[in-house]
């Protein structure tokens, strides 16, 4: 059975550009070629906002952390921010695979994007990517007002990966109690590694872009064991936390035939039942990715969605 019938006829052009490749320790160096090679044919849109490139102090007795800073024109104070952490199933991609995005929203919602080249597995397993994300915020937050940010309007978000990564962010700021977090924007995020090993699954998602095998795949190399066991670090696989209580308003966006869709409707069903004033928006015939098909209706919908949630969060 294929669920391409279900897929909104707008987004089938995207199809097409995503390669047949399934990830693998031995196809893994060839993918990241052509994913850095793509990233580099993106063009970047005209806008007043800039960005650059800093290095900065990463976890204790961990390397640097390497990010980039978009800034909307203008010298202004108490400006919202951004952490941003990108996708790639936590073992591709890097910042610059969002700068036309993050440009976009620097330069229309006047908030300053910090995101983070945080490492990647399996080279770098848990707890390295959260760790490099969490020296980011504690970073930004130190910062705020040199890059004209009001550290009381710093939130948090990413896409697939990172939209996990935004997720055990949050669990390990709230945990550790040091920097405060204004807002969650979750992605279509990789939230729970027990996807992979669901005895009954969803038949009518994970079919394209990003399958169950990429996610075992994924999650075994952040894990550096299988997915699935009976314990895992929440900070690690999000929706392995106790408790959600805590944790700051959330916006979580899936699209129907995402592998991720019930894994983000849990996490969404969790926040609400602790008192999270949680947003969730579940978008039919969308698969994974979706909103790279950026001329698709179903795509324009969703940035106006995420953006009015931010715009809000920071009011």
């Amino acid at each position: 059975m294929t669920t391409r019938p279900l897929i909104d006829p707008e987004l089938l052009p995207l199809l097409e550009l995503f390669p047949s490749t399934t990830a693998t320790l031995e196809t893994l160096g060839e993918i990241r070629q052509g994913v850095a090679a793509l990233q580099a044919l993106m063009p970047l849109p005209a806008t007043a906002a800039t960005l650059r490139e800093q290095v900065i102090p990463g976890p204790s007795g961990a390397p640097d952390v390497r990010v980039v800073i978009y800034t909307p024109a203008g010298q202004a104070t108490g400006r919202p921010g951004l952490l941003h952490t990108h996708g790639g199933g936590y073992i591709l991609g890097a910042p610059e695979m969002s700068s036309a995005r993050l440009l976009t929203l620097a330069d229309e919602l006047g908030c300053v994007v910090v995101s983070v080249d945080y490492r990647l597995a399996p080279e770098h397993p848990y707890p390295a990517p959260v760790e490099d994300a969490y020296a980011a915020l504690t970073w930004f937050h130190q910062h705020a007002g040199d890059l004209g940010v009001d550290p009381a309007k710093i939130a948090i978000g990413g896409e697939s990966a990172g939209g996990g990564l935004a997720a055990a962010l949050g669990l390990l700021a709230r945990d550790r109690g040091e920097v405060p977090v204004c807002f969650q924007l979750l992605i279509y995020p990789m939230l729970d590694d027990r996807t992979c090993t669901a005895a009954t699954p969803n038949p009518h998602t994970g079919e394209f872009i990003w399958t169950r095998e990429a996610n075992h795949f994924g999650w075994s190399s952040l894990l550096g064991r299988a997915p699935g066991a009976t314990q895992a670090s929440c900070y690690a696989v999000p929706a392995r936390a106790e408790t959600v209580a805590g944790l700051p308003p959330t916006f979580i966006a899936v699209g129907a035939l995402d592998l991720f869709l019930e894994e983000d409707i849990a996490y969404a069903q969790r926040l609400l039942h602790a008192g999270i004033a949680t947003e969730l928006h579940v978008y039919p015939g969308a698969f994974h990715a979706f909103d790279m098909m950026a001329p698709a209706q179903v795509a324009q919908q969703f940035e106006r969605d995420f953006r009015g949630a931010l715009r809000r969060a920071w009011a």
